[in-house]
């Protein structure tokens, strides 16, 4: 019994790793637009939605320039992914022990344990993701205002960390890797300088967790065939993940918003800097008013949606039960 358990939950990590991967590669773009929505302030817009930001993208720094930050989220969102969705799958399976129904408290609170397992992976990858999304976007911003410099509102005079974006009239997007952040964070700020925005990220992805996995146990449940028939298509799967998706993804943007603006080291011209949650949410509000916590929010629901939608076909499927030669056992239909 405790091999098979350990046979599952190595599949389940396989699942999340498999879906993460092709769901990143599916929706990066949007996402690379969601972040560059969020980040640019009130009477300094530089695009007027997702279209006109990708648009404007491919013009600028060529049809890969949607993909900045990709590599980084590819590597580290298959243990991002497997942490989430097995951590949920194993403490549904551990509420759920006495052989009775789960209810919707402790669904939720299987979704809050899930979401608070995945912010050790979560918070770094999207401190890093972050740099490399937004710097197109202060390089346009310097198209426009050519005189400003762009600096680092950060303290420390790191090499790679301070350097300021070129301010010729034409300037191009400084190419700094992951790596080179990693690096210079490690060495300025120590390990802590990667958890930059820790709190705002528990903010965004527990409440996340707790909507969404309840909300997708139930929409799955309505796709069984009959009551002794406990198979549910993948098409449902699919339409279940990105309905719960959408719907928790849109519930937390203004966390979202928040962690965007924490863990963007880089600041354009004129642009605050935040020294914390509550000094973000007061600064946001009195120069940009309630309407800028919904930024980008169109755009967070377009990721997750099929992100979610993409990661529940591969467990209703069973792609990890199946290179590991192991029946999949669903855990919803405890």
């Amino acid at each position: 019994m405790a091999q098979q358990q350990q046979i599952s939950l190595t599949a389940k990590l396989v699942n999340g790793g498999i879906a993460g991967m092709v769901g990143v590669t599916c929706v990066f773009p949007i996402d690379l637009a969601k972040t560059r929505l969020q980040n640019q302030r009130s009477g300094q817009q530089l695009y007027k939605n997702m279209m006109d930001c990708l648009i404007k993208t491919v013009k600028s720094e060529g049809y890969f320039g949607m993909y900045r930050g990709a590599a980084v989220n590819l590597t580290l969102v298959t243990p991002e992914k497997a942490i989430k969705l097995a951590a949920n799958d194993f403490f549904r399976h551990q509420l759920s022990k006495d052989g009775s129904r789960l209810t919707v408290f402790k669904e939720m609170l299987a979704g809050c344990c899930a979401g608070m397992c995945q912010v050790i992976i979560t918070t770094p990858m999207e401190m890093l993701k972050i740099q490399l999304q937004d710097a197109g976007r202060l390089a346009a911003q310097q198209r426009v205002v050519p005189r400003v410099a762009t600096t680092l509102k950060m303290g420390g005079t790191s090499a790679v960390l301070s350097r300021s974006y070129n301010t010729s009239p034409a300037p191009q997007v400084m190419r700094v890797s992951a790596t080179q952040i990693t690096r210079e964070l490690l060495r300025t700020k120590g390990v802590t300088g990667l958890y930059r925005g820790l709190g705002a990220t528990v903010m965004r992805d527990i409440p996340f967790s707790v909507v969404y996995f309840p909300l997708f146990a139930h929409l799955h449940q309505l796709g069984k065939h009959s009551p002794e028939d406990l198979s549910v298509p993948f098409y449902w799967s699919f339409m279940s993940g990105c309905l719960a998706g959408s719907v928790a993804a849109v519930t937390v943007s203004p966390c979202d918003v928040i962690k965007t603006r924490l863990q963007s080291l880089r600041k354009g011209a004129h642009e605050e800097s935040y020294n914390g949650v509550v000094d973000c949410v007061r600064k946001i509000l009195r120069k940009e008013g309630p309407g800028a916590f919904l930024k980008g929010a169109s755009c967070r629901a377009l990721v997750i949606a099929p992100l979610f939608g993409i990661a529940q076909v591969v467990y209703s499927v069973g792609v990890g039960e199946f290179l590991l030669g192991y029946s999949p056992n669903n855990i919803y239909a405890s």
